[in-house]
């Protein structure tokens, strides 16, 4: 299911259950594809937040390290957002939200080219996602998690949201350079 960005889309992978619980393929490449995303992921990360108002992001690397995600959450929930960087898209600076959660059994497919960043709606929520290129320190950024003139509707306000420093320290998106062009 495509969000208000086509590009940034919700995917449900079919679950199997039985009386002794479910069986069900989180990653399949050829499904993937034939969804429309081509990718080939490199690398799985894993985060554990352990109180409910955690905010991570908006984070993205920049080329010749940007990354794709496929993230799911594995328990509990979150409210994701991936904001448009790309200069030149009709929807640069621009956001789409959705809840992804282990009770959904739903997935977000973020593209290169967009920061994103997630706030916990649960304690104890842990998030895996794939990325499409390894981690690189030197090619990370990010833009400010609550920057007014993105006009995100995060679930939790300024003084309540739990941030790293290195989060709390981002720029705002009007201070970036052009990171991605639209193609």
């Amino acid at each position: 299911m495509a969000l208000e960005i086509p590009e940034v889309r919700i995917l449900r992978p079919v679950k199997h259950g039985d009386h002794r619980g479910f069986f069900s393929e989180t990653y399949n490449k050829r499904a993937l594809r034939e969804a429309g995303i081509d990718l080939d992921f490199v690398q799985d990360n894993q985060s554990l937040s352990a109180e409910t108002g955690t905010v991570r992001g908006l984070h993205f690397q920049v080329a010749p390290h940007a990354q794709a995600k496929l993230l799911r959450v594995i328990r509990g929930a979150v409210f994701d957002v991936a904001v448009d960087l790309r200069w030149g898209s009709p929807s640069y600076g621009k956001h789409v939200s959705a809840t992804v959660s282990a009770a959904d059994w739903n997935q977000v497919f973020i593209p290169a080219g967009f920061a994103h960043g997630f706030c916990t709606l649960e304690p104890a929520t842990e998030v895996l996602y794939k990325v499409t290129d390894y981690y690189a320190p030197q090619a990370e950024q990010g833009v400010l998690w609550n920057d007014p003139d993105l006009e995100i509707s995060w679930p939790v306000g300024d003084d309540e949201a739990i941030l790293s420093e290195r989060d709390r320290g981002f720029p705002p998106l009007r201070e970036l350079s052009r990171v991605f062009e639209y193609e």
